[in-house]
């Protein structure tokens, strides 16, 4: 009788453990590849995180002063912003491109943090297409290009404008269509990829992500304004010209 008791139990335990899941992600059923919980702290992670951002501003500030003492602070913080840009693109989501295939297990830096902010986006770690394609282009394409125009910005070289109105645009096309995709999932589809505590979602996925809507989207728009006040001024040159010439 006993035995058949222990049975029993062992039987109930196995059922718990079973339906309990695997990885804290949701869908909490999503398959996750060689998961492995981060072994690193919250805390510690996010304080390298931002203790690296802290780096790569003053390192930034220092040698952009030191080339052009005068530049305006409105201009530094442009820099500053592409280079941020162009260390996040290069490293930080090319990273994810490079391991795609195995991110649930990694226990790096860069391994456990992508498995902190999965937990606001569980695509991270499934091998998504959406996510994995649009990250790739960002890491080749936008990373490169963004410190490319952090360099053009210091120099004062004339083609900052229309590279910049072109990397800013790819942001902000590539942010719009991850937000699009995972509420299209979330509304249309019943899926849910975020964990239900509301600063996964309004910390990671949204506020984290809403810097590359907010601020390539003023930078398409100072594009714009100086591209057409430089056409404007050569028009009145030519105008000028003209006008002599006929006299």
């Amino acid at each position: 009788m006993s035995s058949i008791k222990s049975a029993a139990v062992e039987m109930a335990t196995n059922a718990t453990k079973a339906a309990s899941p695997i990885h804290p992600y949701y869908p909490l059923d999503v398959e996750i590849v060689g998961y492995l919980a981060n072994q690193w702290p919250v805390p510690t992670l996010l304080g390298v995180f931002f203790g690296g951002l802290g780096v790569i501003f003053y390192t930034t500030r220092v040698l952009v002063k030191r080339q052009n003492p005068q530049m305006p602070k409105g201009e530094l913080l442009t820099v500053m912003w592409f280079v941020l840009c162009g260390f996040i693109h290069l490293f930080f989501e090319g990273y994810f491109a490079y391991n795609f295939k195995h991110m649930g297990g990694l226990q790096d830096l860069f391994g456990q943090l992508w498995k902190e902010y999965a937990l606001s986006d569980s695509r991270y770690l499934t091998q998504d297409p959406f996510v994995l394609c649009m990250e790739t282009i960002t890491a080749v394409c936008w990373g490169p290009l963004s410190f490319v125009i952090a360099a053009m910005i210091t120099y004062q070289h004339p083609l900052r404008y229309p590279l910049q109105a072109i990397v800013s645009l790819g942001q902000l096309y590539g942010d719009v269509l991850y937000y699009a995709t995972s509420m299209f999932d979330h509304y249309l589809m019943g899926i849910t990829y975020s964990r239900p505590e509301m600063y996964y979602f309004w910390g990671y996925y949204f506020l984290m992500n809403f810097f590359w809507i907010v601020i390539p989207g003023y930078l398409i728009w100072d594009s714009a304004k100086q591209t057409a006040k430089a056409f404007s001024t050569l028009q009145k040159s030519e105008a000028g010209k003209f006008a002599k010439k006929a006299q």
